[in-house]
């Protein structure tokens, strides 16, 4: 591995560019390879078989593309198959998103809390060792099933009308909102239009955070121009273009 490899970065679909975006804001040099594995998204409706598979083919991928680095920006993704790919290739640094609830824990404790994430997430067995480990005993826990879906989809009439069904009854009744599915950072502004003033706890500034620390600790940062590179597994090209607009739009705000 050198320094100026590549930062493989991959989610289900275009969701981790969530998590793209804040590692950009700390490492603007490094050179990026994104995967959107739009063809078998979503990743929540799979076996833990089938996600460790898919993200082991995604890795190989990568090994290819010369990546020095690479971060799994779905919650899915990290909670079934991190720990495998991580035996499988210990020479590769994996930096995984997890669901920010240790953040609530360390900065809003004492506030209710609603958990949004996918079902394969809130049902998996390192959410719920956080969850046990970090429990404010006013906690909700929200398996939103197909939202993901509707953000990739970019349907904001289904996206508003989602929220409103699922999360309407808890106006008034939690102040943070953990969102452990990198595809929600999307729609934040719309849940806090039906939810109100509540505080949003998110993985990915503490991911990047990680990121940056692991490539001083190997000598492996990026001292060039660095550039973006974008893949989708069914060669979206609409894909393509949701994604670097959503990309630039966030980095200039």
């Amino acid at each position: 591995m050198n320094q100026n490899g590549k930062i493989g970065v991959f989610d289900s679909g275009i969701g981790g560019v969530t998590v793209l975006r804040e590692i950009i804001k700390i490492l603007p040099k490094e050179n990026y390879r994104y995967y959107s594995d739009s063809k078998n998204n979503p990743y929540g409706d799979k076996t833990d078989d089938q996600i460790q598979q898919l993200c082991d083919n995604i890795v190989q991928h990568f090994i290819q593309e010369n990546c020095k680095a690479i971060v799994i920006a779905c919650n899915t993704a990290s909670s079934k198959a991190a720990s495998l790919l991580r035996k499988k290739y210990p020479q590769l640094p994996f930096i995984a998103i997890e669901p920010a609830y240790k953040m609530v824990y360390d900065y809003a404790y004492d506030k209710p809390t609603l958990v949004m994430a996918t079902k394969g997430t809130i049902h998996s067995e390192k959410f719920n060792l956080l969850l046990k480990k970090y429990d404010n005993h006013k906690t909700y826990l929200l398996p939103c099933i197909g939202l993901a879906d509707r953000i990739e989809q970019g349907n904001k009439e289904e996206i508003t009308k989602y929220l409103k069904e699922h999360i309407g009854s808890y106006q008034g009744k939690v102040e943070n909102i953990v969102l452990g599915c990198t595809h929600y950072p999307l729609v934040q502004k719309e849940i806090q239009e039906i939810l109100g003033q509540v505080q949003f706890f998110n993985g990915a500034p503490n991911l990047a955070k990680h990121l940056k620390h692991i490539l001083e600790e190997r000598n492996l940062l990026n001292q060039g121009e660095g550039n973006i590179e974008f893949e989708d597994s069914q060669g979206s090209k609409e894909k393509e273009q949701r994604f670097f607009e959503i990309l630039e739009g966030e980095i200039n705000r």
